[in-house]
């Protein structure tokens, strides 16, 4: 047995790291204080395992150590290998890898023969293991089909099984039962391992159904729910392991990714249970498989639209995920930077939602050095587009579909989008006429004010540029 630092020193040092956990949620929501924050976060983990290792862990030291070099291994490899674009996909798979932690530490806590206890005390630690394990399931299946949805291996489309509401329902009430069978099981002196068992195969069919069952629109949604769920998970199984910082930081994790999910709804107009019961595409809409043509569209070319940029006084830039995937933000920026230096106002304008997960474009722009003080908010730019000469769509479709306005029965209709049509000129970047994620038709595409500038974006602009 080995503890190297005393018990007060570890409480001191498990404070710490919660205050520097909260100035990195702090510095995080804004991206002039993004990099404090993740320097916060960092000294914070850093701090919070240093005092787990040396104050709460007395033996087995070779398997800690081996488990540590083992992660820290495959998470650098991760980080120098998957591109900024790659990120969502990341993220989805991280979120997974939380679930499974929570799964495998309640059944070894469930199972291990030294954790002793009784009477109210066995219930409440039952309940604290029984939820642990319900929440990290559904987290981990649920993120690796966001996994797939996101890197393009599940279809985006939505899963309509029949009577799939009615399906959750049995699927919950099915846990619950197996919830109250683990307990009593338990507190007769059995290990209740086949209840649990039971419960774990729910859980886990129930996080497929459920992610499946959601459109891709709402896949930044979904990533933020489930970033919220992946921070329940791991106060749940603070309680269990009666570890004060897990029950801390899983709760910091878990309402701020609760509230980011409502932020997200609302920027959709959406209702979180509407999210969760099914996405974008499933009612049925007029517009909602809308691919045929609703007239003639005007294509340009890169000279025409250089020279259209090039007359303009107020320029407003919309990125949206086909920029990501051409990776084209470092064109946008030397787009940017030339025309400033031609004495043309540019702006960027940033949907809540563009791309697959919370803050995607802001990432991408900020990678590519966007100075922070001309990318604005929907809400902060929406009124200026009357005054706006030219307004370049690069990849985006959902975010600037006039259906939302127009269209009541729209799969889209009420979302909040960024009125591009209203500006004098709309250069929309796309690769061909194909709908967005959500499977929506365009008006915008086909408006007189509108041009197409057809191809690869990041070709498309690189082309732009040496004709400016």
């Amino acid at each position: 047995m080995l503890q190297i630092l005393p018990s007060g020193v570890v409480t001191v040092a498990y404070i710490g790291a919660t205050i520097l956990f909260i100035l990195a949620l702090g510095g995080l929501s804004h991206p002039e204080t993004a990099r404090r924050g993740n320097l916060f976060g960092i000294t914070g983990m850093s701090v919070a395992l240093l005092a787990t290792i040396f104050g709460v862990v007395t033996e087995n030291y070779a398997l800690l150590i081996g488990a540590l070099a083992i992660g820290g291994v495959i998470g650098i490899t991760l980080a120098r290998r998957v591109q900024m674009t790659e990120m969502p996909e990341l993220v989805a798979i991280l979120h997974s890898l939380v679930g499974l932690a929570a799964v495998l530490v309640g059944f070894a806590n469930s199972l291990d023969p030294s954790v002793n206890f009784e009477g109210v005390e066995l219930t409440i630690h039952d309940i604290e293991t029984y939820l642990g394990i319900l929440i990290g399931a559904v987290t981990f299946s649920g993120s690796v089909i966001a996994f797939g949805k996101l890197s393009g291996k599940i279809s985006g489309s939505p899963l309509t099984l029949p009577a799939r509401h009615w399906l959750n329902l049995g699927l919950l009430l099915i846990a619950i039962w197996y919830g109250r069978e683990f307990v009593l099981a338990s507190a007769s002196g059995d290990d209740g391992l086949m209840p649990l068992i039971i419960m774990t195969v729910v859980a886990l069919l129930f996080g497929i159904h459920m992610v499946m069952a959601i459109g891709g629109a709402d896949m930044p949604v979904v990533v933020s729910m489930l970033n919220s769920y992946s921070g329940w998970a791991a106060a749940a199984t603070g309680f269990m392991l009666s570890n004060d910082l897990l029950i801390v930081t899983g709760a910091l994790v878990g309402s701020s990714g609760a509230i980011l999910s409502y932020i997200m709804c609302r920027a959709m107009n959406r209702k979180f249970l509407a999210v969760i019961a099914g996405g974008f595409g499933t009612s049925g809409g007029s517009a909602a498989g809308g691919g045929e043509d609703q007239g003639e569209v005007v294509a340009v070319d890169s000279a025409e639209t250089a020279a259209l940029l090039e007359s303009a006084k107020e320029v407003m830039i919309i990125p949206g995920y086909g920029m990501a995937v051409a990776q084209a933000q470092h064109i946008v920026y030397e787009i940017t930077q030339t025309l400033r230096n031609k004495g043309v106002n540019v702006r960027f304008g940033i949907h809540p939602v563009a791309g697959r997960m919370p803050g995607h474009m802001n990432v991408l722009l900020a990678e590519a050095r966007v100075p922070y003080d001309i990318v604005f908010e929907m809400d902060e730019i929406n009124d200026d587009f009357p005054d706006i000469d030219v307004s370049v769509v690069i990849g985006a479709n959902d975010i600037v579909n006039p259906s939302a306005q127009t269209d009541p029965d729209s799969p889209i209709a009420g979302m909040p989008v960024l009125e591009v049509w209203k500006g004098k000129t709309t250069i929309v970047l796309k690769r061909s006429m194909a709908t967005g994620y959500a499977g929506v038709q365009n008006p915008l595409f086909f408006k007189e004010n509108t041009r197409m500038l057809f191809g690869d974006a990041k070709e498309s602009l690189d082309a732009v540029l040496k004709e400016l």
